[in-house]
Protein backbone atom coordinates (compact mmCIF):
# COMPACT_ATOMS: atom_id res chain seq x y z
CA UNK A 1 0.00 0.00 0.00
CA UNK A 2 1.07 3.73 -0.83
CA UNK A 3 1.59 6.38 1.36
CA UNK A 4 0.36 9.78 0.52
CA UNK A 5 2.17 12.47 1.23
CA UNK A 6 -0.61 15.50 1.21
CA UNK A 7 0.74 19.14 1.07
CA UNK A 8 -1.96 21.74 1.98
CA UNK A 9 -2.43 25.41 0.18
CA UNK A 10 -1.76 29.13 0.87
CA UNK A 11 -4.03 30.03 4.37
CA UNK A 12 -4.79 26.57 4.86
CA UNK A 13 -3.57 23.59 7.57
CA UNK A 14 -3.17 19.96 7.31
CA UNK A 15 -7.23 19.63 8.41
CA UNK A 16 -7.94 20.42 4.52
CA UNK A 17 -7.15 16.76 3.98
CA UNK A 18 -8.91 14.71 6.27
CA UNK A 19 -11.62 13.77 4.18
CA UNK A 20 -9.56 12.59 1.26
CA UNK A 21 -7.34 10.77 4.14
CA UNK A 22 -10.41 8.99 5.49
CA UNK A 23 -10.81 7.47 1.88
CA UNK A 24 -7.44 6.49 1.89
CA UNK A 25 -7.58 4.89 4.83
CA UNK A 26 -10.25 2.99 3.84
CA UNK A 27 -8.73 1.50 1.15
CA UNK A 28 -5.45 0.45 3.45
CA UNK A 29 -3.01 3.55 2.87
CA UNK A 30 -1.17 5.40 4.39
CA UNK A 31 -1.62 9.29 5.03
CA UNK A 32 0.96 12.10 5.86
CA UNK A 33 -0.47 16.11 5.58
CA UNK A 34 1.59 18.14 7.47
CA UNK A 35 0.82 21.61 8.63
CA UNK A 36 3.70 23.80 6.83
CA UNK A 37 5.10 26.24 9.01
CA UNK A 38 3.75 29.02 8.04
CA UNK A 39 3.56 31.28 11.17
CA UNK A 40 7.31 31.36 10.50
CA UNK A 41 7.65 34.72 8.68
CA UNK A 42 11.29 33.80 7.74
CA UNK A 43 10.73 30.41 6.51
CA UNK A 44 11.09 30.04 2.38
CA UNK A 45 9.90 26.97 0.70
CA UNK A 46 12.64 24.82 1.49
CA UNK A 47 12.02 25.33 5.17
CA UNK A 48 8.34 23.98 4.11
CA UNK A 49 9.56 21.09 2.12
CA UNK A 50 11.91 20.08 5.13
CA UNK A 51 8.65 20.22 7.43
CA UNK A 52 6.81 17.52 5.42
CA UNK A 53 10.18 15.36 4.83
CA UNK A 54 10.59 15.06 8.68
CA UNK A 55 6.79 13.85 9.25
CA UNK A 56 7.56 11.11 6.31
CA UNK A 57 9.88 9.93 8.19
CA UNK A 58 10.95 6.44 6.80
CA UNK A 59 7.75 5.83 5.27
CA UNK A 60 8.26 4.64 1.65
CA UNK A 61 6.17 4.03 -1.76
CA UNK A 62 5.25 7.63 -1.53
CA UNK A 63 2.49 9.78 -3.76
CA UNK A 64 2.93 13.49 -3.52
CA UNK A 65 -0.30 15.51 -3.78
CA UNK A 66 -0.04 19.82 -3.57
CA UNK A 67 -3.12 21.81 -3.31
CA UNK A 68 -2.99 24.89 -5.15
CA UNK A 69 0.21 27.03 -3.45
CA UNK A 70 0.81 23.20 -2.11
CA UNK A 71 2.20 22.80 -5.44
CA UNK A 72 5.80 25.14 -4.55
CA UNK A 73 6.41 23.03 -1.61
CA UNK A 74 5.26 19.23 -3.01
CA UNK A 75 7.76 19.57 -6.25
CA UNK A 76 10.41 19.97 -3.51
CA UNK A 77 9.56 17.02 -1.68
CA UNK A 78 9.69 15.11 -4.96
CA UNK A 79 13.14 15.91 -5.75
CA UNK A 80 14.07 14.94 -2.30
CA UNK A 81 12.65 11.60 -1.40
CA UNK A 82 12.02 8.35 -3.54
CA UNK A 83 7.93 8.90 -4.97
CA UNK A 84 6.08 7.02 -7.22
CA UNK A 85 4.16 10.10 -8.50
CA UNK A 86 3.49 13.83 -8.28
CA UNK A 87 -0.22 15.36 -8.81
CA UNK A 88 -0.75 18.94 -8.54
CA UNK A 89 -4.21 19.22 -7.54
CA UNK A 90 -5.67 22.80 -9.24
CA UNK A 91 -2.03 23.35 -8.11
CA UNK A 92 0.66 26.04 -9.47
CA UNK A 93 3.17 24.63 -10.92
CA UNK A 94 6.94 26.41 -10.36
CA UNK A 95 9.07 27.05 -13.27
CA UNK A 96 13.18 27.22 -12.73
CA UNK A 97 14.60 30.00 -10.58
CA UNK A 98 10.81 31.42 -10.77
CA UNK A 99 9.46 33.60 -7.12
CA UNK A 100 5.78 32.62 -5.86
CA UNK A 101 5.21 36.13 -6.06
CA UNK A 102 5.91 36.63 -9.96
CA UNK A 103 4.04 33.07 -10.46
CA UNK A 104 0.84 35.47 -11.32
CA UNK A 105 2.55 37.81 -13.72
CA UNK A 106 4.21 35.19 -15.43
CA UNK A 107 1.41 32.91 -15.84
CA UNK A 108 -1.06 35.48 -16.87
CA UNK A 109 -3.47 34.77 -14.32
CA UNK A 110 -5.07 38.59 -13.12
CA UNK A 111 -6.02 38.67 -17.04
CA UNK A 112 -7.45 35.13 -17.31
CA UNK A 113 -9.67 35.78 -13.90
CA UNK A 114 -11.08 39.08 -15.57
CA UNK A 115 -12.01 37.35 -18.81
CA UNK A 116 -13.80 34.22 -16.75
CA UNK A 117 -15.59 36.74 -14.10
CA UNK A 118 -17.20 39.07 -17.16
CA UNK A 119 -18.45 35.82 -18.25
CA UNK A 120 -20.37 34.78 -15.28
CA UNK A 121 -21.18 37.71 -14.21
CA UNK A 122 -18.26 38.45 -11.20
CA UNK A 123 -18.21 34.65 -9.50
CA UNK A 124 -14.85 34.34 -10.43
CA UNK A 125 -12.00 36.30 -8.33
CA UNK A 126 -15.24 37.14 -5.73
CA UNK A 127 -13.85 38.91 -2.71
CA UNK A 128 -16.49 36.74 -1.28
CA UNK A 129 -14.66 33.36 -0.07
CA UNK A 130 -17.96 31.47 0.64
CA UNK A 131 -18.49 32.48 -3.86
CA UNK A 132 -14.85 31.89 -5.04
CA UNK A 133 -13.53 28.79 -2.41
CA UNK A 134 -16.46 27.50 -0.82
CA UNK A 135 -19.47 27.49 -3.31
CA UNK A 136 -19.72 23.92 -4.05
CA UNK A 137 -18.70 22.61 -0.14
CA UNK A 138 -21.26 22.14 2.49
CA UNK A 139 -21.69 25.64 4.07
CA UNK A 140 -21.00 24.14 7.98
CA UNK A 141 -17.76 22.42 6.85
CA UNK A 142 -16.90 25.87 4.61
CA UNK A 143 -17.46 27.53 7.85
CA UNK A 144 -15.10 25.13 9.66
CA UNK A 145 -12.05 25.89 7.23
CA UNK A 146 -12.41 29.29 7.33
CA UNK A 147 -12.34 28.99 11.41
CA UNK A 148 -8.81 27.25 10.99
CA UNK A 149 -7.51 29.92 8.19
CA UNK A 150 -3.65 31.48 8.81
CA UNK A 151 -1.58 34.08 7.29
CA UNK A 152 0.35 31.57 4.88
CA UNK A 153 1.98 31.46 3.19
CA UNK A 154 5.52 34.12 4.26
CA UNK A 155 6.78 36.80 2.99
CA UNK A 156 10.19 35.27 2.22
CA UNK A 157 8.37 32.14 0.84
CA UNK A 158 6.49 34.08 -1.14
CA UNK A 159 9.97 36.31 -2.52
CA UNK A 160 12.66 33.47 -2.69
CA UNK A 161 12.92 31.84 -5.96
CA UNK A 162 12.09 28.44 -6.57
CA UNK A 163 15.26 26.89 -6.57
CA UNK A 164 15.37 23.74 -9.02
CA UNK A 165 16.53 23.67 -12.06
CA UNK A 166 13.57 21.28 -13.61
CA UNK A 167 10.96 19.62 -12.09
CA UNK A 168 11.48 16.51 -10.75
CA UNK A 169 11.72 13.26 -13.34
CA UNK A 170 8.99 11.55 -11.65
CA UNK A 171 5.38 10.87 -13.32
CA UNK A 172 3.39 13.61 -13.10
CA UNK A 173 -0.26 14.80 -12.50
CA UNK A 174 -2.63 17.09 -12.47
CA UNK A 175 -6.38 17.28 -11.02
CA UNK A 176 -7.94 20.08 -12.76
CA UNK A 177 -10.98 21.67 -11.22
CA UNK A 178 -14.06 22.61 -13.59
CA UNK A 179 -15.67 24.96 -11.28
CA UNK A 180 -12.82 26.26 -9.79
CA UNK A 181 -13.41 30.22 -9.46
CA UNK A 182 -10.22 31.13 -8.02
CA UNK A 183 -7.99 29.41 -10.83
CA UNK A 184 -10.33 29.59 -14.11
CA UNK A 185 -10.32 25.81 -15.61
CA UNK A 186 -9.25 27.27 -19.26
CA UNK A 187 -6.48 29.04 -17.63
CA UNK A 188 -5.29 26.12 -15.71
CA UNK A 189 -5.60 23.80 -18.84
CA UNK A 190 -3.11 26.36 -20.44
CA UNK A 191 -0.94 26.42 -17.69
CA UNK A 192 -0.14 22.28 -17.65
CA UNK A 193 0.14 22.46 -21.40
CA UNK A 194 2.81 24.67 -21.42
CA UNK A 195 4.59 23.83 -17.91
CA UNK A 196 4.15 20.08 -17.65
CA UNK A 197 3.08 18.88 -21.44
CA UNK A 198 0.38 17.03 -20.48
CA UNK A 199 -3.37 16.93 -20.40
CA UNK A 200 -5.00 16.90 -16.86
CA UNK A 201 -7.59 14.93 -14.80
CA UNK A 202 -10.21 16.73 -14.58
CA UNK A 203 -13.16 16.93 -12.14
CA UNK A 204 -16.61 18.75 -11.27
CA UNK A 205 -15.85 20.63 -8.51
CA UNK A 206 -14.38 24.12 -6.96
CA UNK A 207 -10.94 25.40 -5.80
CA UNK A 208 -11.15 23.39 -2.49
CA UNK A 209 -12.09 19.64 -4.14
CA UNK A 210 -10.60 17.82 -1.03
CA UNK A 211 -13.76 19.15 0.97
CA UNK A 212 -16.31 18.80 -1.69
CA UNK A 213 -15.81 16.12 -3.46
CA UNK A 214 -13.12 13.92 -1.74
CA UNK A 215 -14.49 10.37 -3.14
CA UNK A 216 -13.56 11.40 -6.18
CA UNK A 217 -10.36 12.90 -5.16
CA UNK A 218 -8.97 10.00 -3.19
CA UNK A 219 -9.86 7.68 -6.36
CA UNK A 220 -7.98 9.99 -8.81
CA UNK A 221 -4.70 9.88 -6.11
CA UNK A 222 -5.09 6.27 -5.73
CA UNK A 223 -4.89 5.77 -9.38
CA UNK A 224 -1.93 7.75 -9.86
CA UNK A 225 -0.46 5.02 -7.13
CA UNK A 226 -1.46 2.46 -9.28
CA UNK A 227 0.33 3.85 -12.25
Amino acid sequence: MSTFVLIHGAGDVGWYWHLVAAELDAHGHDVVAPDLPADDDSAQLTDYADAVVTAVGDRTDLVVAGQSFGGFTASLVADRLAVRALVFVAGMIPAPGERPDDWWTNTGYRAAVQEQAARDGGLTGNDDPYVSFYHDVPRALAEEAMSKERNHPSSTAMRVPWPLMALPDVPTGFVLCTQDRFFPPDFMRRHVAERLGSVPDEIAAGHCVALSRPKELADILRQHART
